[in-house]
């Protein structure tokens, strides 16, 4: 199927890239032309933000912990396509700078949500034996005065301890341990109710307190969706020193010939290396002797973790000891050839290891150093864990998630992760180009929580209709276009005689019949609806994805960029 004519830009992506540009300090005049479509390569008609969450995995990922596919109350797929446009701009920018006859660059809001899915993709479509198992499981955490929470450890022994110290049973504790630690790879948490049990019998105050003696982070979730005021996605803060190289010239891409040394682990770190390298850069991985757990965690792709892969592929590696003098001689002699440094430590380890800025610019002048946290500087010197969760439940972002009439509890899929390597490459990007014009060096701070701050959000928790959530059919999903949610009469009327004046008889009805069968009916009325993806195996199958996903070990998306 050919996606019809698409408008030039989706309106909320379009603002999102604007303001990024802006912060860059990228010149109106010479700005490249860059244009944001819905469905880009991909062949399907998706007219608006709710039907590229249906079509591209969003909806089946966040809804996973439920049992059913759901919808993000937040222009979440916009918002990452509006930073992958001012990625783009900016690398036309950086391409001019080194000989490229660039002009512009063209990127979709379908485009940005499968990238959003990498990781969920890669494992789906992994040829591991067995494969992952997924059962439905939300973590929500509700204490018996009435306060909604959100709690983090990396630790089993701390999540041990924190349960002993409510009065759970150890061993549903030790069972619940891997679906927890999991979650962030797999979207899904099912856990014994008795650990939701024994949070209900205690107040916030109790819970706080095991919490700290245990050492696990705690929150109470933030209900007011609106975002924190005065956060920056990203800071620059050049050097002083200049240096007096000029700039190479790119070889096929923007930021072909480009070095980039990463420390980084786990999401946020890795997707902002992955972004560089897909735009052209060299990327060397700093691991530990023996190479990053992360490698051997399943489903396993060929010989590595699906889900490390989807992110690190075609990185070269370098296994150093950080934490020994001869292996930050190592980290040095790497950042003397390299251009930008990137890591995403826990505060203070920088400083601790004498990696920081201060210490690799004597090496290399001219340097971009990143670093990526969990939260900055906005909660002090000694933060909570600075993770995804956390990050969505302190931010209001939870609360923006979902409709006012269900819990505002975090999103099981790594949203602040995926926008927080995003923000962060943006920032380099940016670093990258003030260099080549002044020829300053510099730090890029970036946080999960400035990149939740990236999302648009209104002032108040949004109500839904059932018109709103996905129609279940015989055989799936529908998600219904934006006329067919304002028009319950005309939904109601495809669906036989008399339903009209019943509309939730007449959603029932649609269980009756499969997808194709209502697709065309509700066409015919003037009415869109996309089917829902349900398995992520399918857009892998489906011919309409095949200029935006490619197949080796595993499935993965093309680089969201068209540049001309």
């Amino acid at each position: 199927m050919t996606a019809p004519p698409q408008p030039v830009e989706a309106a909320v992506a379009g603002r999102v890239a604007a303001r990024a540009l802006d912060l860059a300090n990228a010149p109106k005049s010479g700005r490249p032309q860059y244009a944001i479509d819905w469905a880009g390569p991909v062949g399907l008609p998706l007219p608006d933000e709710r039907a590229v969450q249906a079509a591209c995995g969003i909806m089946h990922v966040h809804g996973r912990a439920a049992g059913r596919p759901a919808p993000l109350a937040v222009d979440y797929a916009s918002a990452v396509a509006g930073v992958l446009a001012a990625q783009g701009a900016l690398a036309v920018l950086i391409g001019r700078s080194r000989g490229l006859a660039l002009h512009g660059v063209r990127t979709s809001v379908a485009q940005a949500a499968l990238l959003s899915v990498t990781q969920y993709l890669a494992a789906a479509t992994a040829a591991d034996d067995p494969p992952e198992p997924l059962a439905p499981g939300e973590c929500v955490w509700l204490t018996a005065d009435g306060v909604h929470i959100e709690f983090e450890t990396l630790d089993p022994l701390r999540w041990q301890d924190f349960w002993r110290r409510l009065g759970a049973p150890p061993a549903d504790a030790g069972r619940g341990w891997r679906p927890f630690q999991q979650r962030f790879g797999t979207a899904c948490c099912p856990l014994p109710a008795s650990l939701h049990e024994a949070v209900a019998r205690a107040p916030f105050r109790a819970v706080r307190h095991a919490a700290g003696e245990a050492g696990v982070s705690v929150l109470a979730v933030r209900e007011d969706p609106f975002p924190p005021i005065g956060i920056r996605p990203w800071t620059l803060t050049p050097f002083p020193e200049r240096t007096a190289e000029r700039p190479a010239p790119a070889t096929e891409a923007p930021l072909g010939g480009l070095r980039v040394v990463e420390s980084t682990r786990r999401v946020q770190g890795p997707l902002a290396g992955h972004v560089l390298r897909m735009l052209g850069a060299d990327v060397m991985r700093i691991e530990p002797p023996g190479g990053d757990p992360m490698r051997g965690i399943p489903p396993i792709a060929g010989t590595c973790s699906a889900r490390f892969s989807a992110l690190n592929a075609d990185k070269t590696v370098a296994e150093i000891d950080l934490t020994t003098e001869a292996g930050r001689r190592e980290v040095h002699e790497l950042v003397s050839g390299a251009d930008v440094f990137l890591h995403n430590w826990a505060p203070g380890k920088a400083a601790q290891l004498r990696l920081d800025a201060d210490d690799l610019r004597r090496t290399r002048p001219g340097l971009v150093y990143a670093g990526a946290s969990g939260w900055g500087d906005a909660l002090g010197p000694t933060p909570p864990v600075g993770t995804d969760f956390l990050v969505q439940a302190r931010s209001g972002l939870a609360a923006a998630l979902r409709p006012a009439d269900e819990l505002p509890v975090p999103s099981l899929m790594t949203l602040t992760d995926i926008l927080g390597g995003l923000v962060s490459a943006q920032g380099v990007l940016a670093a990258l180009l003030t260099r080549i014009r002044t020829g300053h060096g510099g730090r890029v701070d970036s946080s999960l929580l400035s990149a939740a701050a990236v999302i648009p959000r209104r002032r108040r928790r949004v109500e839904w209709t059932p018109l709103d959530r996905p129609l279940r059919t015989a055989d799936g999903y529908l998600a219904l276009g934006p006329e067919a949610r304002v028009r319950p009469e005309r939904v109601a009327r495809i669906t036989g005689p008399g339903a009209a004046s019943d509309l939730a008889a007449s959603l029932l009805r649609f269980r009756l019949r499969p997808t194709g069968f209502w697709t065309p009916r509700l066409r015919e009325a003037g009415l869109t609806a996309t089917p829902v993806c349900t398995d992520l195996r399918d857009l892998a199958r489906a011919p309409a994805f095949r200029g935006a996903l490619a197949t080796a070990e595993h499935t993965y998306p093309l680089a969201p960029w068209e540049f001309s």
